[in-house]
């Protein structure tokens, strides 16, 4: 199965990198986010990634064309005029990576709709490229493919960042700190989808949360799987700087692919 990464917009919320490359190009932990969402999928099994790129595509383009380079421990030899390059060692993942120029202001229904003859006439995952997730991807798929509707998505709760109050008939009973349990469900991603998904989409214009999935809700055909662990956008600063906390700290719920210990273990 096939993993559809968006990856085209300009990130204008953390313009203090994105005015430099891509903003799933930014990094967390010296590589990009989007390398993390990939090495997440991969971890399950799932190593074949079409990337909808747009803005700053070609840095994309380039990154990946140097990654083979930059992973592998070579000699450059350079006597009697010659140019040889021998590789000894390399720490490459088996992927097989599709970008795609998806257009500079195309939405994200449009990006989508391009990159069809990629994906083919069979079942995707898609998600966006720039949040990084514990979900099980197994069980994600599994749920998927039990209700046999066209589309799911990832759910979870948006928790505050503000205190709480309590307020009955307009006089406050109590001021707490925020939970899980104050906050709405949101879509995270981490979709799965029907190919059928693509006849909803039209031009760069259709913006796919909008139009694909309003119609799928309507349809009776999305389904939500509710994911309670952890997840987390990279908006602004602020969120780069707590990712990379969790990373610096050895904490990031999402590097299933380096832990061997419970999640439960890693949040405390």
């Amino acid at each position: 199965m096939k993993v559809v990464l968006l990856a085209g917009g300009f990130g204008s919320r953390i313009s203090e990198e994105s005015q430099f490359k891509p903003k799933p190009m930014i990094e967390i932990g010296g590589m990009p986010i989007l390398w993390h969402i990939m090495k997440e999928y991969t971890y399950y099994g799932y190593t074949e990634f079409i990337i909808c790129a747009g803005y700053k595509q070609e840095y994309i383009k380039e990154w990946f064309y140097n990654y083979y380079l930059h992973n592998s421990d070579v000699t450059f030899d350079y006597r009697n005029g010659r140019n040889n390059m021998t590789v000894h060692r390399t720490n490459m993942e088996s992927w097989k990576v599709t970008v795609v120029d998806t257009g500079y202001n195309t939405m994200t229904g449009g990006r989508i709709k391009r990159i069809q003859e990629y994906v083919g006439n069979e079942t995707f995952m898609m998600t966006y490229g720039d949040g990084v997730c514990d979900v099980e991807i197994d069980k994600l798929i599994e749920f998927h493919k039990k209700h046999g509707k066209l589309a799911t998505l990832t759910a979870v709760k948006m928790v505050q960042d503000k205190g709480v109050i309590d307020i009955e008939n307009g006089a406050v009973k109590a001021f707490r700190e925020k939970s899980s349990t104050d906050g709405a469900p949101i879509n995270a991603g981490y979709m799965v989808l029907q190919p059928e998904v693509f006849d909803l989409l039209d031009g760069d214009e259709c913006v796919f949360e909008k139009v694909a999935l309003t119609q799928l809700a309507e349809q009776g055909q999305l389904m939500s799987y509710v994911h309670t662990g952890f997840w987390q956008c990279m908006d602004n600063i602020r969120e780069k700087n707590m990712l990379e906390k969790l990373l610096q700290e050895n904490k990031a719920p999402w590097k299933r692919w380096e832990h061997n210990v419970p999640i439960s273990e890693l949040i405390k």
